[in-house]
């Protein structure tokens, strides 16, 4: 596991590199795709880094990425293990150029994500995590554990999505009372919640499974939890649907964060 967890790191941090070519070219080659997302030609040279290098790792796996996501659920729901990819998570976020993106590559074995790596190629600043092996951050060369905060803040510190603030947001924050926001880009809002940094991250509108399983798997290996507003983890490939139903990401169980 822990060599898996290794290899994977270093494809994410290739898949970076790729971004970071179109990046700094500044001919993001913008198109959009049926539901009106962007699509840029980083999204598709790290889609296809990414492919090509699980292909080359496990060849028995299959995987399931953003950039080829319309496998029918008669052939997914056969999948015990498969890899789940977001080669680009926050393209608008890329578009804007505010280094908020990331890569995101999770393991998925019967529904949970064991292992994964969420890359800020921008930052160069790594996320790994494994059952059973713990989840690490690298920055600057330095790799240490990270932990979320058990306690939360009196005023707690709540993320929000920089591009897609819902209202439901809205209301659920002014219900929480007295708090701080921390506006941010991609499943950096996870990371945010794993390194104790934020206390809460409420996400009441729509995401992809592809967007979550990496970031879900930091999350829960640093001791937080990412549930429905039923409380329950989120699942992945159960259903024709590959869009969430809302969650919340927090540390601190003492807190009745689904209940506000």
């Amino acid at each position: 596991m822990n060599e898996l967890l290794s290899q994977i790191e270093a494809l994410a941090v290739k898949a970076g590199d790729a971004i970071l070519e179109v990046y700094e070219s500044g001919d993001f080659g913008v198109d959009h795709k049926s539901d009106d997302s962007p699509l840029t030609k980083a999204d598709l040279a790290s889609h296809k880094v990414i492919v090509h290098g699980l292909e080359n790792l496990t060849s028995d796996i299959p995987v399931l990425s953003e950039e080829s996501a319309k496998i029918p659920f008669e052939e997914r729901k056969t999948w015990n293990k498969y890899w789940l990819v977001d080669p680009l998570d926050g393209t608008k976020e890329f578009i804007k150029r505010n280094g908020e993106f990331t890569v995101n590559i999770a393991l998925i074995e019967n529904g949970k994500s064991i292992l994964s790596c969420v890359y800020v190629p921008v930052a160069k600043v790594s996320y790994t995590a494994a059952v059973g092996v713990g989840v690490f951050k690298r920055e600057n060369g330095k790799k240490s554990s990270i932990s979320v905060m058990k306690n939360s803040r009196f005023k707690p510190t709540i993320v929000g999505s920089r591009s897609h603030m819902s209202d439901e947001v809205k209301t659920y924050l002014e219900r929480l009372g007295q708090h701080e926001l921390v506006s941010m880009g991609s499943s950096l809002k996870f990371c945010l919640v794993a390194e104790g940094k934020a206390d809460l991250y409420p996400r009441l509108g729509l995401t992809s499974e592809w967007d979550t399983a990496a970031a879900q798997c930091i999350v829960e290996q640093a001791g937080g939890h990412v549930v429905t507003l039923d409380g329950e983890p989120l699942k992945y490939n159960s259903k024709d649907s590959l869009l969430n139903p809302h969650f919340m990401v927090y540390g601190d169980v003492s807190r009745k964060w689904t209940e506000i």
